[in-house]
């Protein structure tokens, strides 16, 4: 019999869960390849730390791009190597289940499919993200109540209201945690002439990054390249700082939030009003942004419990449940 196999594929992290073991693969969506020769030189983990250190012959490739494919062949690839290291093989290709955002193409859909075809799948199926997450972290979305999602992931936000099986009202940001490093970049670079990597940036926003004010300003030494010298420098930089260099895409998110829930039922807004927003994705773990989202909408912001795997983890469920309708998986023909 074959295995079956929910595959959240991320701009930073590709996780596989399989639900009948309950055992959970999570790589980095990253390949370093041999530039002559296009040979995998390293995945995941081990590509990610090779960013910004790679000699002239190997480049280190992230194939998503807002959540959808931008290169097709590594992302076959890079599937591939994950199938594998969950088990896949020649005699045994899986079942699967994709996340896919909700506002994807018809394209961009194909294009995923038919990739999870080509790295070893035996079938393809697809499923909105929004619904997974909501799945994932526990939410009656099968019932005629309202629940919200807020799903900030490494290249895109998501923001929906789902009730009885189907998205209500969503809006998608175009954004994500990749893109708060970004702006970490951007004012080090624009505040004190300084170049730093995006290993860097997101190791510094783990570090002291925060949504809402910290009850002690805490500091981070940051190293880089000075763009005058061209020589290595350091600086501190404070909580604050960074709270104001990721203030924009903060801000953007409020927006959209607001915006969703403008656009639903005034009887599902009332549910939200009582049952809460749920915070889910890698970029919830920022610290204070619960308290930031629930001070600018006026309605309770719940944390996920393990906000990385909500989505992978409500697909897994959606797999094969009896208790999820098939008329929310996005079966199309590749």
């Amino acid at each position: 019999m074959s295995r079956g196999l929910a595959i959240d594929l991320g701009t930073a992290t590709t996780l596989v869960y399989e639900r009948q073991s309950g055992a959970l693969l999570a790589e980095r969506s990253a390949l370093a390849l041999h530039k002559d020769t296009g040979a995998v030189v390293a995945a995941g983990g081990d590509a990610w730390r090779m960013i910004g250190s790679t000699p002239d012959n190997v480049v280190v490739v992230r194939p998503l791009r807002s959540g959808a494919i931008s290169d097709y062949d590594v992302t076959a690839k890079l599937l591939e190597l994950v199938l594998a290291r969950a088990g896949a093989g020649r005699w045994s290709r899986p079942h699967t289940l994709v996340s896919v955002p909700s506002a994807s193409t018809a394209v961009e859909r194909r294009a995923m499919k038919e990739a999870t075809l080509a790295a070893g799948a035996r079938s393809c199926r697809l499923f909105p993200q929004p619904l997974a997450a909501g799945l994932g972290v526990g939410l009656p979305i099968c019932e005629p109540v309202g629940s919200f999602v807020v799903d900030l992931g490494g290249g895109k936000t998501q923001v929906a209201l789902m009730s009885l099986g189907g998205l209500v009202s969503s809006t998608t940001l175009e954004a994500g945690g990749g893109d708060l490093d970004a702006s970490i970049q951007r004012y080090v670079r624009d505040e004190y002439a300084l170049e730093i990597g995006e290993r860097t940036a997101e190791a510094v926003k783990i570090t002291i990054g925060s949504a809402w004010p910290l009850p002690e300003r805490e500091k981070a030494e940051v190293t880089g390249r000075d763009l005058a010298s061209g020589f290595p420098k350091s600086i501190i930089v404070t909580s604050g700082e960074i709270r104001e260099a990721i203030s924009e895409q903060l801000r953007a998110l409020i927006v959209a939030t607001i915006a969703c829930m403008s656009a639903s039922p005034p009887e599902l807004v009332e549910d939200v009003m009582s049952r809460g927003i749920t915070l889910t994705g890698g970029g919830s773990l920022l610290t204070g942004l619960d308290i930031l989202l629930a001070e600018e909408t006026g309605v309770p912001v719940h944390l996920s419990d393990r906000p990385f795997e909500s989505v992978v983890r409500g697909a897994g469920r959606a797999l094969g449940s009896k208790d999820v309708p098939d008329s929310l998986i996005l079966d199309m023909e590749p």
